[in-house]
């Protein structure tokens, strides 16, 4: 999966605050995201992230 820092993706499951859309903020071994709707930053293994993501809403 070709996924930028600065790109917008939608996960399949939300945020506990209801948002689906998350912003890369680091790429690497981990993905940072962070969540459009409440602003919470969130460190994952690229794997998980990877198997979430729906679409690349902005590359």
């Amino acid at each position: 999966m070709n996924v930028k820092v600065g790109d917008l993706v939608e996960m399949k499951k939300p945020h506990p605050c209801g948002g689906k859309v998350f912003a890369v903020l680091r790429v690497g071994m981990d993905f940072k995201i962070k969540c459009e709707k409440c602003g919470r930053e969130i460190m994952a293994p690229r794997k998980k992230i990877e198997k979430n993501i729906k679409k690349i809403i902005l590359d």
